[in-house]
């Protein structure tokens, strides 16, 4: 079914008290539920900005590098507004996930043995390709501009309470990106954002402790498709 006209790609989330892990660290945490999502990740807030923006400045096609949650929002995306997509992937995306992405109906194509690989193979189809809009997954203002709306719910939710501190988590950092921008927007500016990241492909970490953009020299984790911030 297409999206109608001012409707919104993503839905409002619970947040919930986990009561579990309040116990075990003396405070009350609350967990945002973003696997709620259609595409079971928050990437379909930012990532659908950014197709809805692109089709309206009457793109015929979008061409996405992910091999996980944004390539899947993207397709998600790109089926409700009728539009066709062409994914790229690297080699180390699990067949499962090649798979979901043809099942919404996207066009996949396995390029390269890491993200940065596919995603420059993205880049070079969309530059001899004028219809077709390239879909970030994470480094564009517009995908911020949709993750920060998880923070005007948040707001909402707790009643008036302001957090004493948000944890993400950090892959290329659009997430983190948004949730900073989300803050300021709603006066709370001055809320500590934690940043975690898996050891094996803490790229973020990397750049902070070296102090200047640094490259990890290899991603040892599972979890590879979030070593590239």
């Amino acid at each position: 079914m297409a999206v109608a006209e001012g409707e919104e790609l993503f839905i409002k989330t619970p947040l919930i008290r986990s009561e579990e892990l309040s116990t075990k660290l003396g405070a009350s945490v609350w967990l945002k539920l973003e696997n709620l999502q259609n595409t079971f990740s928050f990437k379909v807030r930012g990532v659908g900005n950014l197709c809805k923006r692109a089709v309206d400045k009457g793109c015929c096609k979008l061409v996405s590098s992910s091999g996980g949650n944004a390539g899947l929002a993207a397709a998600y995306c790109a089926k409700k507004l009728q539009k066709p997509i062409l994914v790229v992937v690297p080699d180390s995306t699990p067949v499962n996930v090649v798979k979901k992405l043809e099942t919404i109906g996207a066009e996949v194509l396995v390029h390269g043995k890491v993200w940065d690989d596919a995603n420059e193979k993205a880049l070079e189809i969309v530059s001899s390709d004028t219809s077709a809009q390239f879909i970030h997954p994470f480094d564009d203002p517009l995908i911020w501009d949709g993750h920060s709306s998880m923070v005007d719910e948040i707001k909402e939710q707790l009643h008036g309470n302001t957090p004493d501190a948000i944890v993400v988590a950090v892959g290329g950092g659009g997430l983190m990106c948004g949730v900073c921008q989300g803050l300021h927007q709603v006066g709370w500016g001055d809320v500590p954002v934690v940043a975690m990241e898996t050891i094996g492909c803490d790229s973020l970490n990397c750049c902070v402790r070296e102090k200047k953009w640094s490259q990890i020299p290899d991603i040892t984790r599972c979890v590879c498709v979030c070593g590239c911030a």
